[in-house]
């Protein structure tokens, strides 16, 4: 271990900012609308089930990676692999990191926007799903409203950054982490009093097998693997980087399934807020952007003192959105320090042009660039992005680290095996290697070709 690799001041710290790498955006547009769509309960024991058989083990080895080189991806796989070609597969995964950024922060700059504007008023009251999308577009628009938001979010998650691992990412995670689940958890007693409360719920959790019957097995199936995988951000180290900061007291299975916990638990609780106000106030919910900047728009702006309710939702989404750049930018920077051997404050101006500047294609690509289509008709840049990292970069990341903690050119299963167990708590039995070499691999490899399918063929 390097003598002077920071680590976490307490547990609690690594627990709370893995969590919020893991848990993003996702967790609140597209979980509760394909629990309600693919069978409610019985479809959140099949994404429970895939997440701890198919994501627990990714995470474990990203995690074991880190914790045992104390390296970042720049210089992880050399460190446990020397004299192998293995460090080559950095040079595919550390631009994923750079392209999820391009886009979340821009996303996350379109929170900060409607925070302001939902607990300042300037949005009507009572308005329809029709008039929130004009809403919406008129913000997408314009790219100096975009670009401005963008730019706050990017350079105060960036100075979090700049102060290192306790002084500025445990220091404002932690607190910034037990708040987004406070006010998550008020939120969802809030919804108790609605009167679409019972409806929404039935909707969202009550098994429905005519759901599943009608979208069919696989589909359902394809659905909570997708989610159960992606859900973690696995194969792009930014989960690795944490792993590296951790102590050795406990055993990274027993860390991994409290992270997957958090994750989980952030993810069912978005349903308990969604459902109910949609169905309060006689609102079709769906699915990504629209549910969150259409649909709960309009349902806050029909709502007696909306204007908190709808703010303190989406300051819980701000922060949901924050909490994953900091992770993922504090990834960037040990990277580039690693491999450029530069101090963190220049890693730091440096990455913070460079997010800036992928972000700028993402926002100009719904006004200036909107005819700029690469995936089809109705596409955008940002569409690409998204299409590039989480249908070929993820499944790759995963597979790459998969083989390298089971072939013996790579890390090896018995190494990845001792890191793991090393320390009090959940242990993973030796024959758990059948498993990785059979069962994951295929997993990985259905979920990119499924990946491929919904783009080009069934979209």
């Amino acid at each position: 271990m390097s003598k002077d690799r920071e680590l976490f001041k307490s547990r609690l710290g690594f627990l709370l900012i893995a969590a919020g790498c893991a848990i993003g955006l996702g967790n609140v547009w597209r979980f509760p609308y394909i629990t309600g769509q693919y069978g409610g309960a019985i479809f959140v024991l099949i994404y429970v089930l895939f997440l701890f058989l198919v994501g627990l083990p990714i995470l474990t080895m990203e995690l074991a990676v880190g914790r045992a080189s104390r390296k970042s991806l720049g210089q992880s796989f050399e460190t446990l692999a020397p004299n192998t070609k293995w460090y080559l597969n950095k040079f595919w995964m550390i631009p994923g990191n750079y392209i999820l950024m391009g886009f979340y922060s821009l996303v996350t700059g379109w929170m900060l926007y409607y925070t302001i504007a939902i607990f300042s008023n300037s949005i009507d009251k009572n308005i329809d799903q029709d008039t929130a999308g004009a809403v919406f577009g008129a913000m997408l628009a314009s790219p100096l409203d975009q670009f401005l938001c963008t730019i706050v979010v990017v350079v105060g998650s960036f100075l979090v950054c700049s102060l290192g691992l306790r002084r500025g990412v445990e220091r404002i995670t932690k607190p910034m982490m037990i708040l987004l689940f406070a006010l998550l958890l008020f939120l969802a007693l809030r919804s108790f009093s609605l009167d679409g409360f019972e409806k929404g719920i039935s909707y969202y959790l009550m098994p429905n097998l005519d759901n599943i019957q009608n979208a069919g097995i696989l589909s359902v199936l394809s659905a909570a693997m997708g989610q159960a995988f992606f859900t973690l951000g696995l194969g792009v180290g930014s989960i690795q980087i944490f792993g590296s900061y951790m102590s050795k007291e406990n055993t990274i299975g027993y860390e991994a399934v409290t992270i997957a916990l958090l994750d989980t638990t952030v993810a069912i609780l978005a349903g308990f807020i969604i459902f109910p106000a949609c169905f309060s106030y006689n609102v079709e919910p769906g699915s990504g952007p629209g549910l969150i900047f259409v649909t709960l728009v309009s349902v806050f702006s029909n709502m007696e003192f909306g204007n908190i309710w709808g703010g303190i939702f989406f300051l819980f989404l701000l922060f949901s959105a924050i909490s994953t750049l900091i992770a993922v930018y504090e990834n960037i920077i040990a990277i580039s320090m690693e491999v450029f051997n530069v101090s963190r404050k220049k890693s730091v101006v440096i990455n913070c042009l460079v997010i800036l500047l992928l972000s700028i294609p993402c926002l100009l690509g719904y006004n200036l660039w909107s005819n700029i289509q690469p995936l089809g008709e109705g596409s955008t840049i940002l569409d690409t992005y998204d299409f590039v990292l989480s249908k070929n970069i993820l499944p790759f990341g995963a597979m790459c680290y998969i083989l390298f903690i089971l072939l013996k050119r790579g890390w090896g299963h018995d190494n990845y095996l001792k890191e793991m167990n090393e320390g009090v708590g959940l242990k993973f039995p030796k024959a758990t290697i059948w498993y990785y070499k059979i069962v994951l691999p295929i997993v990985v490899f259905v979920l990119f070709i499924q990946g491929y399918l919904e783009i080009f063929v069934e979209g």
